[in-house]
């Protein structure tokens, strides 16, 4: 069996690599147009940082599993094409700002249409809308003498920073498909590949549009589970509740569970607030405003909890950070991942800007132009926004330390020798709740954590 990836990026390489280091007879080739995110894939440093990617792509790159340029010819030869490329959220016309943009999609569906010769089994893994493989069918058997196309939906439930871990021992594995003989046994053969590894009881088949749907619903429901213990963190403050303490009694309730009752700045990620938006989009398309309204709060209160932050941030300085210098740890949406996607740091770093402050950040793991590139956009560069190499020299002579992305490493720095280098009063805002606060306040910082009593 011969399978092919469209698109080389945080899904489809990872994916590609599980499939290929636990199927050696399966020859796997992804391919990307990008030529320099290619070269990536086949060198030592990798184009997506994800714990324990680099063993997993060096037992099979070379063997079963290659990374090429040559999209016409990998889909000539696969009997398996993945489709994961970019599904953004539409930022003009019809649907700007909540819709997916699928242009990607089409695009991917017409050239499979054009160099496809005999049976081919197409994949959906891009995070795509209810009824897009409708559409995708419609294109390829619109455009195609030769080839005979089933389509299917897998959808990936990957968490980055644990992205390996999920493909290793996944809690399930979905795939849709059309219920004739033909749609059947193609999920048979997509089925078959993932039997090598996960056990067939937690190998889910559906049809395609409850596939396609049970993807966005899974994020929203998650994203909902943030919002909610976020908006109980404000309460939290107000009230000298611990919302830890809070979200601990809470997750005990079987009916509930503890997973995603982490207050913190906010939510970021490639799937959330996009997935959340393309249900809303769909629930207004079928004539479902208050559902719509619904699910648009769940984004609302995530774009309230970050600025709420900022605000924080500002009021607490004295009602003003103009011409101060303030530290940002962690700029990447989460630990363990170089993805910024929709970080809550962008919005963060943005409305320090706004309020004229110097704004130092460090991350460990994003490129300095990446980061200049978010907040500021492409080729635009501004001398209050600092890169520093070190959260030491971030913090060195600033007013105020804000921890936005929870890395290991901010849990254990120097932290007296980091207060004996900042101005005082030395303000401390633990945006993800990982800090020893205990021990920073003997040392003297003023500390403010999320949802937590005595806030600075």
């Amino acid at each position: 069996m011969k399978i092919t990836c469209l698109g080389a990026g945080y899904v489809g390489g990872p994916t590609m690599a599980m499939i290929a280091a636990k199927c050696p007879d399966i020859e796997v080739t992804v391919v990307d147009p990008n030529e320099a995110r290619i070269a990536a894939w086949n060198s030592d440093e990798l184009p997506v940082y994800e714990p324990g990617l680099d063993e997993v792509v060096r037992e099979a790159r070379g063997r079963n599993l290659h990374f090429k340029t040559d999209v016409e010819g990998a889909i000539r030869e696969g009997e398996i094409i993945f489709v994961c490329v970019g599904t953004p959220t539409k930022t003009y016309g019809v649907g700007a700002g909540r819709a997916a943009d699928l242009r990607f999609i089409e695009s991917a569906a017409r050239m499979i249409a054009r160099v496809a010769d005999g049976p081919k089994i197409i994949v959906e893994k891009s995070t795509i809308p209810v009824k897009t493989a409708e559409a995708m069918l419609t294109i390829l058997r619109s455009n195609s003498s030769h080839g005979d196309f089933q389509v299917l939906s897998n959808p990936e439930f990957l968490a980055e920073g644990t992205a390996i871990a999920d493909l290793q021992k996944p809690d399930r594995i979905l795939i849709g498909g059309e219920r004739t003989p033909q749609g059947e046994a193609a999920m048979q053969k997509l089925v078959g590949v993932y039997a090598r590894w996960v056990p067939r009881e937690r190998i889910i088949t559906t049809n395609l549009w409850s596939s396609e749907l049970s993807k966005l619903v899974a994020n929203a429901f998650l994203a909902q589970r943030i919002s909610s213990i976020n908006s109980i963190s404000a309460l939290c403050e107000a009230t000298g509740a611990d919302v830890d303490e809070v979200g601990h009694a809470i997750g005990q309730d079987s009916r509930i569970g503890p997973k995603f009752l982490k207050a913190s700045v906010g939510f970021g990620g490639s799937c959330f607030q996009k997935d959340i938006l393309n249900l809303v989009y769909l629930c207004e398309h079928f004539g479902l405003p208050e559902v719509a309204a619904y699910w648009e709060s769940v984004v609302k209160m995530n774009d309230w909890q970050k600025g709420r932050f900022t605000k924080q941030i500002v009021r607490t300085l004295f009602n003003t950070v103009s011409g101060k210098r303030i530290a940002v740890l962690g700029f990447a949406f989460k630990k363990d991942t170089n993805d910024t996607r929709e970080s809550a740091a962008i919005s963060v770093v943005r409305g320090l800007l706004e309020e004229n402050a110097t704004v130092v950040v460090y991350d460990p793991k994003v490129p300095a132009d990446e980061i200049r590139r978010d907040v500021l956009g492409a080729g635009k560069d501004d001398p209050r926004l600092i890169i520093a190499a070190s959260a030491e020299e971030a913090a060195d002579g600033a007013h105020a330390l804000a921890v936005l992305t929870e890395w290991d490493q901010f849990k254990s720095l120097d932290f007296p020798k980091i207060y004996a280098g900042m101005h005082k009063p030395a303000f401390v805002f633990d945006g993800r709740n990982i800090l020893p606060r205990a021990q920073m306040e003997q040392i003297g910082f003023k500390v403010f954590a999320i949802g937590k009593p005595g806030a600075a």
